[in-house]
């Protein structure tokens, strides 16, 4: 309870001084819009439909972006981390792309997709990839080796075999780690995939700030963190029921 009472007085404190800031005309109050001015421009933000549809339109860009890049990040880490031979035929192409930053890939996704919502997917989905990729190789690299030992022993000679008695189970926890980090940098991709004309909140974030409407801009950064609140609340309870047995 003191935990609570203490994080609710650090919200208040940091809410009181926002509010003041602009009010004492310290920072010009259209640069910084005070929180009292947020719930009006949300309620009308809503009453448009402008929120409704650039909440549905961010959404689907950002599951499908994260089901995309995560399914191809797990994949592609536990095939390098169960084989010495596709990690050395892969080693020199994550070496050349992987510091390649998501935003460097905008021009590319517009010319091969367009300004749609596959160029959003597609750079949603490279956001996540590499650290879920990552997660999942070092996940199964770390699994103890006397567990395929006694694997081995028990016949399970095959890679499948491997994988699902001993492989997969042993590094879930791992890869449950990648993907909820990713669950964050996929909403940081969805800002970038959107600002170049893409429907969502990023798009709607950028016309607003181009009109000085900051109060509208704030509602949807609100919006992004809410949704991602309950995301990473849902996923935190997947995750512990995926890892019941470790209790």
């Amino acid at each position: 309870m003191r935990a609570v009472l203490l994080s609710l007085a650090g919200l208040l404190a940091f809410l009181g001084l926002w509010e003041v800031v602009p009010r004492l005309g310290l920072v010009n109050a259209a640069l910084l819009p005070a929180p009292s001015v947020i719930p009006k421009a949300f309620i009308k933000e809503v009453a448009s439909g402008a929120w409704l549809q650039a909440v549905s339109s961010s959404l689907s860009h950002y599951l499908i972006g994260l089901a995309v890049g995560a399914g191809l990040g797990v994949a592609l880490g536990i095939l390098t981390g169960m084989y010495r031979g596709a990690e050395s035929f892969t080693a020199w192409v994550v070496r050349v792309l992987r510091p390649v930053p998501g935003l460097a890939w905008v021009p590319f996704a517009i010319l091969w997709f367009g300004v749609d919502s596959s160029a959003a997917v597609f750079i949603i989905a490279i956001g996540v990839f590499w650290i879920v990729y990552f997660a999942a190789h070092g996940a199964v690299r770390a699994v103890d080796r006397d567990l395929i030992e006694v694997a081995d022993a028990f016949g399970f000679h095959s890679g499948l075999q491997r994988l699902a008695k001993i492989l997969l189970p042993a590094a879930t926890p791992g890869i449950l780690v990648g993907l909820r980090t990713a669950l964050g940098q996929a909403w940081m991709a969805v800002v970038a995939a959107e600002i170049f004309g893409v429907s969502g909140l990023g798009q709607r974030m950028m016309q607003a700030s181009s009109l000085l409407a900051t109060d509208v801009v704030v509602v949807y950064m609100l919006t992004m963190a809410a949704l991602y609140g309950l995301l990473d609340t849902a996923f935190v309870a997947l995750q512990g029921w995926l890892l019941r047995w470790k209790a």
